[in-house]
């Protein structure tokens, strides 16, 4: 059995707590040293260490030791540095298909997909970088050893989206039309600005642009430049549903017979969509990752709901996420909470017009529409951050809001401010978002997921009627989001209060969501809020003008996106049936 050590020495910086735990360890004790330092930091001797557990229970957020699967008894393709995470095998690119790679964060899908942009040099475990000659014996027999024989001989070029394009404006300076002209090889810059609808911004500062802007103006360095491979991380972060779809369409077009694509994306629906292929992740999250054998879209991403590979004979979740068969509204049973009627604002030129609407205890209301058509507005209004001009709301009520933008500024400790959290919502929120190992961290400090769960915590602690949550998915992998949206369906079920949700990604939209707003109108000049709808009716309403239908899949029964043009999307087109509860 093959067991490997992790050892973050950023999350064990106490020294006299370091050498109380090398002092525990049962073989130091016998005069050998398994537990050694170098300089200040703490290391474990994997060949010496027998997994007893005594030092990671001591230090359960900072040391890991882990027994791996039989399956891993080969050198993996990478691993940074000793007692650090290391990655098992790589996706393979195919030609002509848009690959996708799903898995949980911390579990090296960016590390992956670096590895194939030659960002980053892998070393097969070793101190030194691996040249290609190893790297084509270590893959002897398989895709990858053809994928870097190309890549050796210059036959692959690569162009690479990175995850974090928020960073661009930091690295970059001057207008979007200028950081462009200096990428496109292609001589494609109008074309492909207009396809990415980029035409109106082309003159702005790349400092000024939205994140939605960002994320297309990088789809669009990414692909003016000439390759043969096209590598997207997270491309639909920052985007409306519309643009989702949009742009998804526009990576799907690149994938020809001298052309891959390979796309991470942690919106299900998105990745059902855009890929031809999928390649589960699976591993522990900062200690190390396998990729599994690529499979056919549908097959991989019902195997991941599952949490079992049949094929690997490797359960990597204790349980199943199951979607399950939605109930029909009943109102009469329900009670009011609060309301509004005839509500207008006013802000510069964009006019908001939300006509009637009631929210009832016990439910929550899912928010759809693109970005720009005042879904923020209304929540603010809704949890009093700002005024309306006219109407009202009509009942009083005691409001907790998670706004779209966190705020990541501050040195204060998790610890500190979630701790009544903590003393009132420990099993019901704490323990599931998994904020524990954040406690000791400052909210300066977080990442973005981090951040997004701490922010979540916050306001589900809160003592309130109605809980507001403004884009709660964004940064979160898929299980995350399914597990958020499990514990706000709980919360509000138990302590008899309400919901009101604003997302993009409509898997957790139709996971969590019980009836829905769907806003309508145009981007920067006018929105109007229409329902609350049934989910069926709501949906039906936002897809018919995005003009693509939903059936349930038989066996998951989580929502899928008909290809267009496919049978069911003409026939349920034809029946006015854009999607099924």
């Amino acid at each position: 059995m093959t067991r490997i050590a992790v050892v973050d020495n950023e999350k064990l910086k106490d020294m006299d707590k370091k050498k109380h735990i090398q002092s525990l360890c049962p073989i130091n004790r016998k005069g050998d040293e398994c537990i050694y330092f170098e300089g200040s930091k703490l290391y474990i001797d994997e060949d010496l260490c027998i997994g007893c557990g005594i030092c990671s229970n001591a230090a359960p957020e900072a040391i890991h030791i882990i027994n791996l699967p039989e399956e891993l008894e080969k050198d993996p393709i990478h691993r940074y540095g000793k007692n650090g995470f290391e990655l098992f095998s790589l996706p393979t690119p195919i030609f002509g298909k848009v690959v996708g790679l799903l898995g949980k964060n911390g579990i090296g899908k960016s590390t992956a997909i670096k590895i194939l942009a030659g960002v980053l040099k892998p070393n097969l475990g070793k101190d030194r970088e691996a040249s290609y000659e190893d790297l084509i014996k270590y893959f002897k027999g398989t895709e990858a050893q053809r994928f870097f024989e190309q890549l050796r001989d210059n036959k692959i070029k690569v162009s690479y989206k990175p995850q974090q394009v928020e960073l661009i404006p930091k690295a970059k300076k001057g207008k979007v039309r200028d950081l462009l002209k200096s990428v496109d090889e292609k001589d494609e810059l109008n074309t492909i600005a207009e396809k990415l609808e980029l035409t109106e911004i082309l003159d702005n500062d790349i400092k000024t642009i939205s994140g939605g802007e960002l994320q297309r103006v990088a789809i669009a360095a990414t692909v003016l430049k000439k390759a043969n491979l096209y590598i997207f991380d997270e491309p639909t972060s920052y985007l409306d549903i519309k643009q989702r779809l949009k742009v998804s369409r526009f990576i799907m077009e690149l994938a020809d017979k001298d052309t891959a694509v390979l796309v991470v994306e942690h919106d299900l629906i998105i990745l059902d969509y855009i890929t031809d292929l999928v390649h589960i992740m699976y591993g522990k999250e900062d200690c190390y990752g396998v990729v599994a054998h690529p499979r056919a879209t549908k097959a991989g991403i019902n195997t991941y709901l599952s949490g079992f590979l049949r094929e690997e004979n490797m359960r990597f979740r204790d349980y199943a996420i199951k979607f399950e068969t939605r109930a029909k509204d009943n109102k009469n049973e329900l009670e009011l909470l609060t309301g509004w009627e005839n509500i207008e604002k006013k802000l510069g030129k964009f006019k908001l017009h939300a006509k009637e609407g009631t929210v009832y205890k016990k439910e929550v209301v899912g928010i759809l529409g693109e970005n720009g058509i005042g879904k923020t507005s209304f929540i603010k209004i809704l949890a009093g951050v700002i005024e309306k001009d006219k109407g009202k709301i009509t009942k009083k009520i005691k409001v907790s809001y998670k706004p779209q933008y966190l705020d990541s500024e501050s040195e204060e400790l998790v610890l500190v401010l979630l701790q009544d959290v903590i003393r009132k919502h420990t099993n019901q929120v704490i323990n599931p978002l998994n904020i524990k190992p954040l406690y000791e961290k400052k909210l300066n400090e977080l990442s973005g997921g981090e951040l997004q769960r701490v922010s979540i915590a916050l306001c589900l602690g809160q003592d309130a009627d109605l809980y507001l949550l403004d884009e709660p998915s964004a940064y979160l992998d898929v299980e995350q989001r399914l597990i958020i949206s499990k514990i706000i369906s709980d919360l509000m079920e138990i302590s008899k209060k309400t919901a009101v949700v604003v997302d993009h990604d409509l898997l957790f939209i139709d996971y969590i969501a019980e009836r829905l707003l769907v806003f309508d109108g145009k981007p920067a000049i006018e929105g109007t809020v229409k329902g609350p709808f049934s989910m069926e009716d709501g949906m039906n309403v936002f897809l018919k003008d995005l003009n693509i239908t939903f059936r349930r899949d038989p066996e998951s029964h989580r929502p899928r996106a008909n290809k267009e043009g496919s049978v069911m999307d003409r026939e349920q087109k034809s029946e006015n049936k854009y999607y099924y509860s």
